[in-house]
């Protein structure tokens, strides 16, 4: 199931005629009361909460090998600049086996970068959840610029 926030991102990548989504998470983060492993809530203002168990955000896509398709990687690249110790672009082994040409970009802390959650402390949560948003922000500019070349 596609995360409501960002299925906008999704729709719109697959109308590129260039590449494909595989599969995406907007990034969650559970904490104390906060089970919902599915939460789209922000972080609450607080100093109740010591550690928060943070699930990626990423989108992973399939991206076709022509000019096109090599611009939109350069622009992913580029992405990972917001914050180059948690953002990272990477192909992703296993998706490759099953789909080559395939990337994921995700907002990850670099330590933790081959999972797909880790328990973060409250202040460094808080932290990725501005990249996180940030990211977002990012993705949705490159895709509109990704649209109006005309090529979706």
């Amino acid at each position: 199931m596609i995360d409501a926030p960002i299925l906008y991102l999704i729709n719109g990548f697959n109308k590129l005629s260039y590449c494909f989504t595989l599969q995406s998470c907007c990034g969650h983060f559970i904490y104390n009361a906060q089970k919902d492993s599915h939460n789209l809530e922000p972080l609450p203002v607080t100093d109740t909460i010591a550690k928060v168990e943070y699930r990626i955000a990423y989108i992973c896509l399939c991206i076709e090998n022509s000019y096109l398709g090599r611009g939109l990687l350069e622009a992913l690249i580029e992405i990972t600049a917001i914050d180059p110790e948690n953002v990272q672009f990477c192909c992703a082994e296993w998706f490759w086996k099953r789909q080559v040409n395939s990337y994921a970009l995700q907002v990850e802390p670099d330590r933790f970068k081959r999972k797909d959650r880790a328990i973060l402390d409250y202040k460094e949560a808080l932290y990725i959840e501005k990249i996180r948003n940030e990211f977002f922000v990012r993705l949705e500019d490159l895709l509109q610029k990704q649209l109006a070349k005309g090529s979706g």
